[in-house]
């Protein structure tokens, strides 16, 4: 702990070291953008600026600058959050949130949960590629009362472009680590690259966003080849100031060879087919104070997977499900604070080979009311009570305040709790003599409780806190011993206390010519309260350290950043990893070239799956915008 202390110490004693000198305007421009961002709650939305608990926002323009190739390797950049790859170009990807299961975190397209009852596995297998998206938002910490259940351990809510001007943007690239291919895997080197095209046609009235992508990869080891495509629409038409309809649809589709993903070493053969298909379509009405804003969406999916990819008569299952998702919420503002309330229904079924068929209804309601006490105090206070079909009523209360204590710095604070819902393959999971679900499961239930402070002087930001999380009945696979097949059980308590600090600042050199740094730290020391001497998987993988730093550079057209991220996780090794990206504006054209890896660490973030080596890529995004 004193190590911890003395790191916050050093983050905290940056900026006394530093130049306080105002942003220059493309900095300003960036700030202004990120004080615009209203966070897309789908309770009550709130400002950037305004809001009072710990969110983290990744504005379009800092996804551009970075090494990253796809939105999983963006989000490994973000302090908290913990993206287990199975490959590069977005594979198959497991993501958490300060030390939590993937089962335990939630993401949203455009406030839309994809949640996929089959498994967590799937759940970022999402249809939009990096030039679509506007920003990004991540929330850290238990949020039933903002989106409802799973929320466990925060929400990724993934926001999609709505513009006013027409404009195209068009991104080819590749790459490769320049090493040949494993024997019986083909011959030549191994490397892959995409494409990806979103073209918006925008007007004072409306906005009609369409994307497409297709990215390959041969694989960077055995078979492990991916192919993925991806088709996006986002349209919003405003029949005036207070009315307006919102329609969305996307494809995501990945085939990609599943080597040692989940059964090592006798899945060396496997593969995995995975698609899904989201659908929403919704309206905004306001009425003076009150807004009233309905939307129904569907979620789909497909899941193949293959043991013996060459031989489908066995070991292959296959899996369907289906969320029906309706929702209506409301926001009243009165003289004392904006009240919101609403109601969501999701109905979920699923028909597989080796869970077989079920089906669930998940019934939600919730209150809140945000409002101030003078100039220096605003908080939120609310509650989400929630009916299940399987598993009856329950009710997540959550409050956050801030106080502000001048212009510069802020201390928050929440207290929030959140509910799990077991997944069907963690209920009905038949893979004799492997993996074997547990159907008197009950639903994993947490408090989080957090406070911070964060100062803010033009461009430098610093932010510091402590977060404590207990979870009753935590869900996790465990067996006696290697000769048993894993299995799930109510564990026990989890109970997780962590610190963070994050602070960043951008230097002004001359016209034209900026720098800037950013560096996040995060700790994590989890428990587990048991009764029983079990292995269990959870204590195996949680995430105990995590340090991002970064610098960035630009002189004219010229753009540099560097990237490196240390990561120790519970009962494995530390593995350090430095990115580099430069890029080169010329007109509407950017080149660009990074390199990912550069010093060749070997690691693993998922599975039996030894991470791609030292990669090297090239890129050229154009970009055409009305004037």
């Amino acid at each position: 702990m004193k190590k911890v202390l003395a790191i916050l110490g050093l983050i905290a004693a940056i900026p006394s070291f530093a130049q306080q000198q105002d942003s220059l305007p493309n900095l300003k421009m960036e700030n202004n953008q990120l004080e615009e961002v209203i966070i897309q709650g789908n309770r009550l939305q709130t400002p950037f600026n305004q809001v009072n608990r710990d969110i983290q926002v990744i504005t379009q323009k800092q996804i551009e600058a970075l090494p990253a190739k796809s939105l999983n390797e963006v989000l490994s950049f973000v302090g908290g959050v913990d993206i287990r790859q199975r490959g590069p170009f977005g594979t198959q990807t497991d993501i958490s949130i300060d030390g939590g299961t993937s089962e335990q975190t939630l993401v949203l397209l455009n406030g839309v949960k994809m949640i996929d009852a089959q498994t967590a596995h799937n759940m970022m297998n999402i249809p939009v590629p990096l030039s679509a998206i506007d920003h990004i938002e991540v929330l850290r910490g238990a949020a039933a009362r903002v989106y409802g259940i799973n929320a466990l351990t925060g929400a990724i809510n993934i926001v999609t472009k709505k513009e006013k001007k027409s404009s195209v943007t068009a991104t080819i690239q590749g790459g490769s680590s320049f090493k040949n291919k494993d024997e019986g895997d083909g011959s030549g080197i191994y490397g892959g690259g995409s494409a990806e095209v979103t073209g918006i046609f925008g007007s004072e009235k409306q906005s009609q966003l369409f994307s497409v992508s297709q990215s390959n990869s041969n694989g960077q080891r055995y078979n492990s080849a991916s192919k993925s495509t991806r088709l996006f629409y986002n349209g919003n038409y405003d029949f005036n100031s207070n009315h307006s309809i919102q329609a969305m649809a996307g494809y995501a589709r990945s085939r990609f060879g599943a080597n040692g993903f989940y059964a090592a070493p006798g899945d060396i053969n496997s593969e995995e087919i995975v698609e899904s298909s989201v659908f929403s379509i919704s309206s905004i009405h306001e009425f003076g104070n009150f807004t009233i804003s309905p939307r129904i969406s569907d979620r789909y999916g497909e899941d193949d997977y293959r043991y013996f990819k060459d031989d489908l008569s066995k070991g292959r299952s296959l899996h369907y499900t289906n969320a029906l998702m309706l929702e209506l919420n409301t926001s009243l503002k009165t003289g004392i604070g904006t009240f919101g309330f609403g109601w969501e229904s999701r109905l979920e079924k699923i028909n597989s080979s080796n869970i077989g068929k079920h089906d669930r209804d998940n019934h939600g309601a919730y209150a809140e009311l945000k409002s101030s006490l003078g100039e220096k105090i605003r908080g939120t206070l609310g509650v989400y009570a929630n009916y299940n079909t399987d598993f009856g009523w329950q009710a997540y209360p959550g409050l956050d305040l801030a106080y502000l204590l001048n212009v510069h710095w802020k201390i928050s604070t929440s207290i929030g709790s959140s509910q799990r819902i077991p997944s069907f393959t963690d209920l009905y999971l038949d893979q004799r003599p492997g993996n074997i679900g547990n159907a008197s499961l009950q639903p994993e239930n947490a408090w989080s409780y957090e406070g911070n402070i964060q100062y803010k002087k033009g461009s430098l930001q610093l932010k510091t806190g402590y977060f404590y999380r207990t979870i009753a009945d935590f869900i996790d696979w465990v067996r006696p011993d290697p000769s048993v097949p894993y299995s799930p059980i109510n564990f026990g308590k989890n109970n997780m206390q962590g610190v963070y600090g994050r602070v960043q600042q951008d230097f002004d050199l001359g016209e034209e010519h900026t720098f800037g740094y950013q560096v996040s730290y995060n700790y994590l020391n989890p428990t587990l309260e048991t009764s029983g001497e079990t292995q269990s998987k959870y204590t195996l993988e949680s995430l105990k350290h995590q340090f991002i730093a970064g610098i960035h550079y630009q002189i004219n057209d010229f753009s540099f950043q560097l990237k490196n991220r240390w990561l120790k996780r519970e009962l494995a090794s530390a593995y350090n990893l430095t990115d580099v990206r430069v890029n080169y504006q010329c007109q509407d054209f950017v080149l660009y070239t990074e390199v990912t890896n550069l010093f060749d660490a070997e690691y693993k973030e998922a599975g039996a799956v030894p991470m791609p080596t030292r990669w090297f890529g090239l890129g050229v995004k154009y970009q055409w915008n009305e004037q």
